[in-house]
């Protein structure tokens, strides 16, 4: 089945920037809108940003002008780059599949992104 693996995080600082990406495997790419969603601890999954394979986004209000998602088509990756950071930004990110054909969800192993000072 769609294999998914996410890389990127660590700690930054406020107003610090990190780069996430997710590479897939398994997967016919374009059967798939691509996103990423993120949990903090005690708290629900929520979804932070999605692209499909037309090009279509869609971004949270929280991190929208502030985070930019982006598909390679070629490589089968989905990276989300995370600018301005804030502490509220801390939490588990995952990636997500979802086929276009039956709504099945496909989930990484989550990355975890830590802002503080």
């Amino acid at each position: 089945q769609v294999q998914l693996v996410e890389s990127g995080g660590g700690l930054v600082q406020p107003g610090g920037s990190l780069r996430l990406s997710c590479a897939a495997s398994k997967i016919i790419w374009s059967n798939y809108a691509m996103g990423w969603y993120r949990q903090a601890p005690g708290k629900q999954r929520e979804l932070v940003a999605t692209k499909s394979s037309d090009g279509s986004t869609s971004y949270a209000d929280s991190v929208k002008g502030r985070f930019t998602i982006s598909r390679d088509n070629v490589k089968n990756t989905v990276d989300l780059q995370m600018n301005s950071l804030k502490p509220e930004d801390t939490a588990v990110y995952y990636c997500n599949a979802r086929s276009l054909r039956n709504g099945v969800n496909y989930w990484g192993k989550g990355t975890l992104v830590t802002v503080s000072s």
